[in-house]
């Protein structure tokens, strides 16, 4: 019988959580992946009604965003929409909270800085276009919150 020392054990035991989150992770992709492909073939057989002489191989893939990127309009509509469900909240919260719901690391501190800067850009156009507001809160941060309509 072969000696496993305790760090061996615990080596042993943290590889073997990682080998099933990436396991778990790599079911998550592949499902991900054959709605994507289902979805796919919807919307060419949608095409096809419209246009049945169509050539899809002439439509050129659009390339994703890096994951912390977004497409246009989505972080607006995130922030948006999290006002509105959460009420008024600050900057900081609402870069965590952004974060979390599209599954960022929260640890990254570069991530969260680029984030809460990309965040503070968005809220600055929505005050310009009176559609948020914001006032000083407590230690002196600025609170967010949906303009209301008289």
């Amino acid at each position: 019988m072969r000696y496993v020392s305790r760090m061996q054990t615990h080596a042993i035991s943290a590889l073997r959580d990682k080998r099933g989150e990436l396991a778990g992770q790599i079911d998550a992709l592949q499902d991900q992946l054959r709605q994507a492909m289902i979805d796919l073939d919807h919307v060419d057989c949608t095409l096809r009604l419209f246009d049945p002489d169509i050539e899809l191989d002439e439509i050129k893939p659009k390339p994703l965003p890096p994951r912390h990127h977004a497409f246009k309009g989505q972080v607006t509509r995130s922030i948006l929409a999290m006002l509105r469900a959460e009420g008024a909240m600050d900057a900081k919260a609402i870069t965590l909270r952004l974060m979390a719901e599209r599954d960022l690391n929260l640890q990254d501190k570069a991530l969260q800085k680029a984030m809460q800067k990309r965040i503070g850009a968005a809220l600055r156009n929505l005050r310009e276009r009176a559609l948020v507001q914001s006032e000083r809160g407590a230690g002196g941060l600025l609170v967010w919150s949906i303009c209301r309509v008289n």
